[in-house]
Formats: C-alpha cells, sequence, structure tokens
C-alpha cells in the first residue's frame, strides 16, 4: 500500500514535474486545491490519516495541535530553509522527522537579491520609478535623487552561513571593508578569502554603512534581534536589509527610526506580520519592499522544491532525509 502524503501548494506540480512524477508514482497524494495559503482548520484536516506532508515556509505554524491532528506523520517535509514555522519540539518528541531544502542554488538567488534591493534602496530605484510613473518627474535636477556611495564603504553581514558568505563573495567588486557577526567564525581561510573580519554585533552596527541580515529566527535568540537599542548604534546615514526572516527586526521600531531620518533607508523581502506590513511602513519612501521573493529563479525554487519531495520520499522509504533538521532522531 503506497503512503498517504498531503501537499499544501499546488503550484509546486510545474516547478520540479519530473520529481513531482515520482512522487505521485509512490505516493497517493491530497493536494491542497486552492491557489491561496491554507488556514489552520484546512490543514488540521490534511494531515489527519497521512504518512507524510509537504509544507512550505509560507503556510500556518505547525503547532502541536496541527501535529498531533497527524497522528501517523513520519515526515514533515518544508520547502524552504528556514523551519521556525514548525514545533520542532513537539515534532522530535513524537519521532516525526522534519527537514529543509538548503542549497547553493538558494543561497546564490537569495544574495542576488540582496544586491539588488541594496541598490534598490541606497540608489532610490523604487521612489524614482513611481515618480516616473505619476509623471511627477518634471525633468533633471542636480539635488534630485541623491542617494549613497557604495565603494569604499563597510558591509556588515549578520549571518554568515551560505547566503551570508555569497554576499561577501559577491561584494569583492565594490571595494568594501567587511565585517560579519555570527556565533560561529568562518574558518580562517574564508575569512582571507572573502576579506572578511568577525566582530561584535554591536561593533558591526555602529561601523557599518550596509547591514543585510542573513541568521535564522530562533525563539529566545533571533526573535527582534535588531530592535531600538540597536537602530541606535546605528549610523543616520546607514540602510539595511532583510532577507532573513521577518521577525528578527521589531518593525515598530523600524518604522520609527525610518520615519525620523535616524537611519537613511530599509529594503525588506520579509516582514515581521507577514504578509502584512506594521502601520505606517507603507507611507515612507525610504523602504523598499518585496513579497517574499529573494528565491524566487527557476534555478532555485526547482532546488527547494526538488529536495523537499527527496526528503519526504527518503522518510516514507525508511531512510533518513538528507536534509533532516531534528537530528536527534538520526540512528
Amino acid at each position: 500500500m503506497k503512503p498517504n502524503v498531503f501537499v499544501t501548494r499546488s503550484t509546486i506540480k510545474h516547478i520540479a514535474p519530473d520529481d513531482y512524477s515520482q512522487m505521485e508514482k509512490e505516493c497517493e497524494l491530497e493536494v491542497f486545491p486552492l491557489d491561496r495559503i491554507i488556514e489552520k482548520s484546512e490543514l488540521m484536516a490534511g494531515v489527519k490519516d497521512k504518512d507524510g506532508v509537504l509544507i512550505s515556509v509560507g503556510d500556518p505554524f505547525l503547532d502541536k495541535e496541527i501535529i498531533e491532528a497527524g497522528s501517523k506523520l513520519k515526515i514533515i517535509a518544508s520547502i524552504g530553509v528556514a523551519f521556525s514555522h514548525i514545533d520542532i519540539e513537539v515534532a522530535t518528541a513524537k519521532g516525526i522527522f522534519v527537514a529543509n531544502t538548503p542549497s547553493q542554488d538558494i543561497a546564490s538567488a537569495v544574495a542576488e537579491a540582496t544586491w539588488a534591493l541594496l541598490l534598490a534602496v541606497t540608489k532610490r530605484i523604487v521612489e524614482g520609478d513611481r515618480d516616473v510613473r505619476a509623471r511627477r518627474f518634471l525633468g533633471w535636477g542636480p539635488a534630485d535623487y541623491i542617494g549613497a556611495d557604495i565603494p569604499e564603504g563597510t558591509l556588515g553581514i549578520v549571518g554568515f552561513g551560505r547566503i551570508g558568505r555569497k554576499v561577501a563573495k559577491m561584494a569583492r567588486g565594490w571595494d568594501l571593508r567587511i565585517l560579519y557577526a555570527d556565533e560561529i567564525p568562518a574558518d580562517p581561510e574564508t575569512e582571507r578569502e572573502l576579506k572578511a573580519k568577525r566582530v561584535p554585533l554591536e561593533t558591526l552596527l555602529k561601523e557599518s554603512d550596509f547591514v543585510t541580515l542573513h541568521c535564522p529566527l530562533i525563539p529566545g535568540k533571533t526573535f527582534h534581534l535588531i530592535g531600538e537599542k540597536e537602530f541606535s548604534l546605528m549610523k543616520p546615514t546607514a540602510y539595511l536589509v532583510n532577507v532573513a526572516r521577518g521577525p528578527v527586526i521589531d518593525e515598530k521600531a523600524l518604522v520609527k527610526f525610518l520615519k525620523e531620518k535616524r537611519i537613511a533607508g530599509a529594503a525588506l523581502d520579509v516582514f515581521e506580520n507577514e504578509p502584512a506590513l506594521s502601520e505606517g511602513m507603507a507611507d515612507l519612501d525610504n523602504v523598499v519592499v518585496t513579497p517574499h521573493l529573494a528565491s524566487a529563479t527557476w534555478r532555485a525554487r526547482r532546488s527547494y522544491v526538488s529536495l523537499a519531495i527527496q526528503n519526504l520520499l527518503a522518510a516514507l522509504r525508511g531512510e533518513v532525509p538528507p536534509n533532516l533538521v531534528n537530528e536527534e532522531l538520526r540512528k
């Protein structure tokens, strides 16, 4: 008898068709049919009597109630690197594998998007685009749309994993001084190659002209990692880019500092209460917001979906998923 699997996103069929076909061969699939984010009650109903579930980072938080509704679950396979949307402790206690989808393809796409956002906000690209479309642009002026000079500045990278290191590598042509903050230091060879120096977060914030966030969301550690205290350390000319997780930033504090021009600008691809923007953010000209699209290239998204399906099928075949999150279940 084939294992039963619930899939929350029907669109993945078109992203990695070969892997999806393999999943169809090996499993009985129930696919959420609507092209919208599934609601908690629908997810609870979907996982009932299922051996596996294929979810994404945008789905509702898989809490104890949902996980217990899936009393037969062997694997929670998530599309995405982050896993803060899953109660790992509950899943582990029930012996359920949790797997994510890290890959170099994804790291490259998100690093590229980081630079796109940094350039967009520092060069006031989006603001200028809006003005041209609204016919507010009446001709060139020497004091119009002045942004930041990037070369020879200081780039501070918070979280120096796959993505953070790609961002540093892409910075080579800008002749930037590179600082990074991470609990785990990079090896000396990587630091030399990328010309990156590890410093405390406070030092990074004080000295950086551009700060990019690439750390995971860890309760008690990185929730509101950047709040009022941290913003107060930054230069008034500094820019912040977040492609990590929304709640890493206290957005209420961010809006305050942007309104008061106590930092120069911000670019966000993720939000604290996604998909909603914090009050007042949409009215600010010195912030660029994008809809969680940093990994949106065909190669990266195909890699996401392919890895998630591989993780799912491995667990249902009685193997350990290649990208196991709860390592304590590895035997």
